[in-house]
């Protein structure tokens, strides 16, 4: 699945555990031209959390997700069940941004004129 938004929050890196399990989480706000725009936490986790990196806070981003859920019996025997929203890809969905410098032509549109004092018998004046 895929998310569509602007980021809200980057979080820094968290480490857990003796084993270094990494989270990082990302926050975007979706559908903000409604009424109702939705601010959605997703997770990245382990050798993704990197990606998040060349990211910044405003920017348009698309997000590749895996939803996931899970049950879980208290000790009073109720049971909790607990959604999680993985990410896996992010990308940017604003465009590149454009240099206001003109790219370097090596070829001029006009040919170069001769010299002035180039004289017509002066063409053929080479050793070989």
């Amino acid at each position: 699945m895929e998310l569509e938004g602007t980021v809200k929050i980057i979080e820094e890196t968290k480490t857990y555990g003796n084993n270094g399990f990494r989270k990082r989480q990302l926050v975007i706000i979706t559908a903000q031209e409604t009424e109702y725009p939705q601010v959605i936490s997703v997770d990245f986790v382990q050798d993704k959390v990197d990606l998040l990196d060349k990211y910044v806070e405003g920017e348009g981003v698309k997000v590749h997700i895996n939803i996931g859920g899970r049950e879980w019996v208290n000790p009073q025997g109720e049971t909790k069940y607990f959604n999680t929203i993985t990410g896996w890809r992010i990308e940017s969905l604003s465009p590149a941004p454009q240099t206001a410098e003109k790219p370097k032509n090596d070829f001029p549109n006009e040919p170069e004129s001769p010299p002035a004092d180039l004289k017509e018998e002066d063409h053929d004046d080479l050793p070989f």
